[in-house]
């Protein structure tokens, strides 16, 4: 199928117009309380980022049952949910620990234009699921995005998994204006996965949560009733503006308390990104996608200083 047409690239929304966010404090120490706060009583879910120095998925580094153990640990007090991202290469096992430890899964299969490994993981997931470790199954992170595959191919993954582990919610991460573009993904999905960023799109902190909220609003209303996860939001620690978006440590808590705030009282699920720091993205994204973790890139928690 050709590409649509005409395809909605961000949200179309007069930024002036959005009510502006109290800074609900300058005080950098109160910051820090209310975020543990929210972080003690546990939040809806987060990404799990099980990669250490030195490890990068690019060149299928593998990961151990000891690190997955070791950093699952470290965020278990403080979340509901994890989400992976990959099947394969160690993290097939994370599931299964999550699951130990008392933590929900959103299990994710990455899937890009390498064919062969997209059976390992589409074989992995189903096995992960019968064995009952899967709460909820994503099939692709932004694989349109990148154009990586046809939406058909696409498609025919996600009703692979759906036939094979009929009583798991199968659904497809991405951005949340590509469920636009694309409704026979909507249709094929038990469950919509929508990223929303609002540090993408250039927005300055004070009205990012009001974006966002815009964001998931148009997802909302183009799924068809079916139900819709935030699986993936946040704002970076460290790098260089980004139109309006400052990245900053006073910044990244505020979007925290901000989206959590507004995601618990509509009682919506919401996966932060992310756990840790990701270091092996200084050679892909650079500074812009190393700092978005809540602990540092040796589990110690950043927000304390």
């Amino acid at each position: 199928m050709s590409k649509p047409k005409n395809q909605m690239r961000y949200l179309n929304v007069n930024r002036y117009l959005l009510n502006r966010q109290s800074m609900i404090s300058e005080d950098v120490s109160e910051l820090e309380k209310k975020m543990k706060d929210i972080l003690e009583s546990k939040i809806s879910g987060i990404s799990f980022s099980p990669y250490l120095e030195g490890q990068d998925p690019s060149v299928k580094s593998i990961i151990s049952h000891e690190q997955i153990a070791d950093r699952l640990e470290i965020i278990r007090p403080y979340t509901h949910w994890v989400r992976t991202f990959s099947a394969t290469n160690g993290n097939e096992e994370v599931p299964r620990i999550a699951h130990e430890k008392g933590i929900k899964t959103l299990v994710g299969a990455w899937i890009d234009s390498d064919e062969e490994n997209n059976e390992l993981e589409i074989n992995n997931i189903i096995e992960i699921a019968k064995n009952g470790h899967a709460d909820l199954i994503a099939i692709g992170n932004e694989v349109l995005l990148r154009e990586d595959l046809e939406v058909e191919q696409l498609i025919d993954y996600i009703k692979r998994v759906k036939a094979a582990v009929p009583h798991i919610p199968v659904g497809y991460v991405d951005a949340y204006y590509m469920f636009v573009n694309y409704p026979e993904i909507v249709d094929v999905c038990d469950v919509i996965f929508a990223n929303c960023y609002p540090f993408w799109e250039h927005c300055a902190l004070d009205i990012s949560v009001e974006y966002m909220k815009k964001m998931y609003e148009l997802a909302v209303k183009h799924a068809k009733g079916k139900p819709v996860v935030i699986s993936e939001t946040g704002w970076p620690t460290k790098g260089e503006q980004y139109g309006g978006a400052v990245p900053s440590y006073e910044n990244a808590m505020r979007y925290f308390i901000n989206a959590y705030e507004w995601a618990n009282q509509e009682n919506i699920q919401l996966f932060y990104f992310s756990s840790f720091d990701e270091i092996w993205k200084m050679n892909h994204e650079g500074e812009y996608g190393a700092y978005w973790g809540l602990w540092d890139k040796d589990g110690k928690y950043k927000f304390k200083k």
